[in-house]
């Protein structure tokens, strides 16, 4: 990557244990999609709920060469949510996904 990776949390303490499951995550993407310029990762937990425990959004924004993808996992009615792991693995199960989709194109179009 030319940036480097910025993981920024929003409403929850930041974590080391976190941190480095997203920096495992993104070396995996690394493998799918090696022109990756950048990316950037927010966690945040907005819905605080008594009853319950939070619920966690997370926003991938990758770039590569001309243009972004954005991925962004948010709670609805998901109560997987309520472990930041759970969306954190759905996120960048979306986003190798969608690299690869990327990629397939590049192949045919490149």
């Amino acid at each position: 990557m030319q940036t480097p990776l910025q993981i920024t949390f929003q409403d929850i303490e930041p974590s080391e244990f976190i941190e480095t499951r997203i920096r495992e995550k993104v070396g995996k993407l690394e493998r799918y999609y090696d022109r990756i310029v950048g990316v950037r990762v927010v966690i945040a937990a907005p819905h605080r709920s008594s009853n319950h425990g939070n619920i966690y959004n997370v926003r991938l924004d990758i770039g590569i060469p001309g243009k972004e993808i954005v991925i962004n996992r948010q709670p609805e009615a998901n109560h997987a949510y309520e472990d930041v792991y759970v969306v954190i693995r759905d996120a960048f199960d979306a986003a190798e996904r969608a690299l690869k989709s990327e990629a397939a194109i590049r192949r045919d179009h490149g």
